[in-house]
């Protein structure tokens, strides 16, 4: 009987009004108390689509046309309001830009019950009662600007968790949390299901969801599920290039496959040992955003030609920071940055755009134009290239990053993981001789951010690449350098091979050892490099 289930969905479809064909389509499925769902698949599947039917969003936030009925606890909800519906159902966004509203963590974190109109000291009991589950009491009292992308997650997720809803809809959870948080996460959804409360959780990273168990998995493609059961059920359905499996499960599919033509893209040594200025230094570098509290201490090291750098580190370790610094967008405290042996102070950011192209974390600190081809073609156009030559770069972008049919729609109607793409497409339009990129993979499927990173590393214009990560397994497969950074230092820098076999060291940054990185280090006597586990299982 549908009364005694908190969720059911019924020939679910919608299409956005300026989209063309349904987002989703003929979805029907049902969710049990203390239920784990894990919904999987491509980048634009409808994932997202889905979670916004369930919270209410479509039709009231995203309009559009939507068939099908969704019952909450027995009851359907499209006459509820909103209000109504968040008392049921919480949403952890994608991107956690979008979800704060509040200045201070706490306020932020109090903003939805001081809406149910509850008393004040109900609401700090329960603000207090949520940080402190989610081991984030130090936040309290932060100004929310200031968090770092992880942090602003961690923030989100404990304003939904004060609300006490019994359905709980995560979408993207990980995609700005550092490995260690990510764990502690996963830990803290599945005794949310086990303590009774329904989940249903949209995640790319899907090798470290298996490891909470999850009691169903849904797979989406082109806005219909095409598979919904149990994990070893899945695991034989899916394609190993689509969704990112166990290191050693892709290792026993592909070596029935060719080897990999992609396994040849990586870069050999990194550019230390190049002749020549350095492209970027920093000299004892020292930045803080409050007075008395360094958030870099004398960061000291040069970017060469050649380089393909992975930094790598915890939630608020200074990471993006570091890297703003490259692209003049923050100016030391004390010691200098030199981009092309020019001081940044005395160096515009738009002199600095010609030589570092820069990918915000968040796609909606970039995106503003009412097209894609004219967000992408805003950069060239600034720096002075021909038509021709722009339309060139823009069309070149799109393909790498698999988004040539999108050039027509706005940008901020497509999915987070699109959006993200666009932006990297935008700074590689530009051909800046230096490419910055902060999390290129949040919200990226698994086989979309392969395909993007094989064609960037392919790219002659660019003279070295650093791109702030999470994900090890990124930094496995692609770096010829990895740079640890914690507490606002530089805690480790060298080759892969070197800086990762550390596994004291990673656990200390906050790493977490995966299954293609142990698959690394025992081949690595035979192989002398680190590689995909598609090009593994031919060794």
């Amino acid at each position: 009987m549908t009364s005694s289930l908190p969720l059911v969905v019924e020939n679910l479809a919608f299409r956005y009004r300026d989209r063309q064909g349904a987002a989703i389509e003929d979805i029907s499925f049902s969710a049990e108390k203390g239920e784990l769902l894990l919904i999987a698949g491509a980048s634009g599947c409808g994932k997202t689509t889905l979670v916004r039917a369930i919270n209410g969003l479509i039709p009231r936030s995203y309009k559009g046309e939507l068939a099908g009925r969704i019952l909450v606890h027995g009851e359907e909800t499209t006459g509820w309001p909103l209000s109504r519906i968040s008392q049921s159902v919480g949403t952890v966004l994608q991107d956690p830009e979008r979800q704060i509203l509040g200045t201070r963590v706490l306020n932020e974190v109090a903003f939805g019950l001081e809406n149910l109109g509850m008393p004040r000291q109900e609401i700090v009991e329960r603000a207090d009662a949520a940080l402190a589950y989610l081991g984030i009491s130090h936040l309290r009292d932060r100004e929310t600007f200031n968090l770092s992308g992880g942090e602003k997650q961690k923030v989100a997720l404990a304003g939904v968790l004060a609300m006490r809803p019994s359905i709980l809809l995560l979408d993207e959870p990980l995609a700005s949390l550092d490995p260690a948080s990510a764990l502690e996460t996963l830990a803290m959804v599945r005794q949310l299901a086990d303590e009774g409360m329904t989940v249903l959780m949209v995640e790319h990273r899907v090798e470290d969801v298996l490891n909470i168990r999850p009691d169903r998995v849904m797979f989406m493609a082109g806005g219909r599920v095409r598979y919904l059961g149990d994990v070893n059920g899945l695991i034989k359905v899916v394609n190993y290039h689509e969704i990112k499996l166990p290191a050693q499960m892709i290792i026993e599919r592909a070596a029935q496959d060719p080897f990999p033509a992609a396994a040849n893209v990586f870069s050999e040594g990194a550019g230390r040992g190049s002749g020549g200025d350095p492209l970027v230094r920093f000299e004892d570098v020292a930045f803080g955003y409050e007075k008395g509290s360094d958030v870099l201490k004398g960061i000291s090291l040069d970017i060469r030609r050649g380089d393909v750098i992975a930094i790598l580190g915890p939630n608020g370790a200074g990471k993006t920071t570091f890297v703003k610094h490259a692209i003049g967008l923050l100016k030391p405290k004390s010691g200098r940055v030199l981009v092309n042996g020019r001081d940044t102070h005395q160096t515009s950011v738009a002199e600095i755009a010609g030589t570092l192209g820069y990918v915000f974390q968040s796609p909606s600190h970039m995106l503003f134009a009412q097209t894609v081809f004219e967000e992408l073609a805003f950069g060239p156009r600034n720096l002075g290239h021909p038509k021709a030559q722009t339309e060139k770069e823009v069309k070149e972008a799109l393909d790498i990053v698999n988004l040539a049919d999108k050039e027509k729609d706005p940008p901020l109607a497509l999915s987070f993981g699109q959006q993200k793409r666009v932006s990297i497409a935008a700074i590689l339009a530009m051909r800046s001789r230096i490419l910055v990129m902060d999390e290129p993979t949040a919200g990226q499927d698994y086989q979309n951010y392969m395909s993007f990173m094989d064609s960037i590393l392919r790219l002659p214009n660019f003279e070295a690449i650093l791109f702030i990560t999470h994900d090890v397994d990124l930094a496995t497969i692609y770096a010829n350098r990895v740079i640890l950074v914690a507490n606002g230092r530089v805690e480790a820098d060298g080759r892969p091979q070197e800086v990762l076999r550390d596994f004291d060291l990673l656990k200390a940054c906050r790493l977490v050892p995966t299954s293609l990185l142990q698959a690394n280090l025992d081949y690595l006597p035979k192989t002398g490099r680190f590689m995909r586990a598609e090009a593994l299982a031919h060794v």
